[in-house]
């Protein structure tokens, strides 16, 4: 059972949840996936594939990310290669700020 949605939301990020569920909806209708091999296929459950689509803000951004990515729902204007060049063009910008305000890379060695 989803919790309640309490949370306010700009108009404009309600619309966006709304047509990414949309057009993951019709991704998975046009390559003829059922809604329980769309969840078999991303590792969730039909329930949350139901709430993705319906555009309901209170789900995870990687389970709807992955179901987009399973059913061939472009995320981001750039081919796979060129997000990754945007990826790293973006993390050496963060390279230029302070320390204080970038996050740490260090590795915690928690094997006690």
């Amino acid at each position: 059972m989803a919790k309640p949605n309490t949370r306010p939301y700009s108009r404009y990020g309600l619309e966006a949840a709304e047509l990414l569920g949309l057009l993951i909806h019709d991704a998975r209708i046009e390559r003829g996936l059922t809604v329980a091999e769309a969840a078999e296929r991303a590792g969730i459950s039909r329930g949350l594939v139901h709430r993705i689509e319906n555009g309901e803000t209170g789900c995870s951004i990687g389970a709807a990310f992955e179901l987009a990515a399973i059913v061939g729902v472009p995320l981001f204007e750039a081919e796979p290669s060129t997000l990754t060049r945007y990826l790293e063009t973006a993390r050496n910008k963060l390279t230029l700020l302070p320390k204080r305000v970038r996050k740490s890379m260090m590795v915690v060695k928690d094997d006690f």
